[in-house]
């Protein structure tokens, strides 16, 4: 906007909506003038408030504990938690280039899937149609029971999403950044200060917050971004490769994050560790040429090591 306007500007293009830091930020001048690019389900109108559920104790990341097959048996029995994630013959072209061919899963409240594939297979595009960045050519998605684009903003209003090899944002410091992120979703004021609070302690990124993101290494570039997907409290995290940059150390910390979160979140994760999978995930979902090839328990995929790869192989090359 332009005369200082806090309102925020924002058009459709290719699937993204921008938004001028002015309605942020008003007149910070190393901010003046810069547009911003965020993934569409990133942002909800202004007038929606998105509050902080703060009845609910804020979780905190506990060691990650072995695979719960009672989940494992209400899922395989129909019985687990209500779908929150629900891709519903999604079909995804390119051209002539089938990418996500008539995929269908659900994934319930409480439990964490993990998405595998190789390179090209189709998870982040997946992603992107199941948080409405990509308008599918074919089928729908929800997000707890809202079409991702028919009702675009109560779906977005509860996604938390970490797109893939996340950048940009490089004059703002991590603490703005969040602020940014936390005012477009609608927070404000002491809400918003103890949302930014909270998902810095999570991630462990204190040492950052005056950092510019654009002198960030790429692992405190991913922790950020993971931040601003868990900052206000949503149901369902749609993160692809959310411990990718990160050391032994960090990744072992986001692996207990996320499977504290899962308690009482739908959470899909893509990954290239079959190990991560191995570890946090009850269940896994994976994909070749953009058709779901398994989708069971890591230890009815795995062999008699415990090891994913294997099957992995096998699944993916074979087609």
């Amino acid at each position: 906007g332009s005369g200082g306007r806090r309102t925020a500007c924002r058009w459709r293009s290719g699937g993204c909506e921008a938004a001028t830091l002015d309605h942020v930020f008003g007149s910070h001048p190393k901010l003046q003038a810069e547009w911003l690019v965020l993934p569409a389900a990133l942002l909800v109108a202004p007038k929606e408030s998105v509050r902080i559920r703060e009845a609910r104790a804020p979780y905190h990341a506990s060691p990650a504990r072995p695979h719960d097959e009672r989940a494992q048996r209400r899922r395989q029995h129909g019985m687990a938690g209500c779908a929150m994630i629900e891709a519903l013959g999604l079909t995804m072209r390119f051209g002539r280039r089938t990418v996500v061919d008539r995929l269908s899963f659900r994934v319930g409240r409480g439990e964490l899937c993990a998405f595998l594939g190789r390179n090209g297979a189709g998870k982040s595009t997946t992603m992107r149609l199941l948080t409405g960045v990509l308008r599918p050519a074919e089928g729908h998605a929800r997000i707890g029971g809202h079409d991702v684009i028919a009702e675009r903003q109560a779906a977005a209003a509860s996604i938390g999403f970490l797109p893939e090899a996340a950048a940009g944002f490089s004059r703002l410091t991590v603490g703005e950044f969040l602020r940014f992120c936390g005012e477009s979703r609608g927070l404000a004021g002491r809400t918003l200060e103890k949302a930014v609070d909270r998902v810095i302690e999570h991630v462990h990124a204190h040492e950052a917050r005056d950092v510019p993101m654009g002198e960030l290494s790429k692992g405190w570039r991913q922790r950020a971004w993971l931040a601003q997907a868990l900052l206000h409290d949503p149901p369902v995290l749609i993160l692809d490769e959310p411990t990718d940059g990160l050391d032994p150390t960090e990744r072992r910390h986001v692996r207990a994050l996320l499977a504290e979160a899962a308690r009482h979140k739908a959470v899909l994760l893509s990954t290239h560790v079959l190990e991560e999978a191995e570890e946090i995930a009850p269940r896994v979902i994976l994909i070749a040429r953009g058709r779901i090839v398994a989708d069971a328990a890591p230890a009815d995929l795995a062999d008699e090591r415990g090891r994913l790869a294997p099957a992995f192989h096998r699944l993916t090359e074979a087609r």
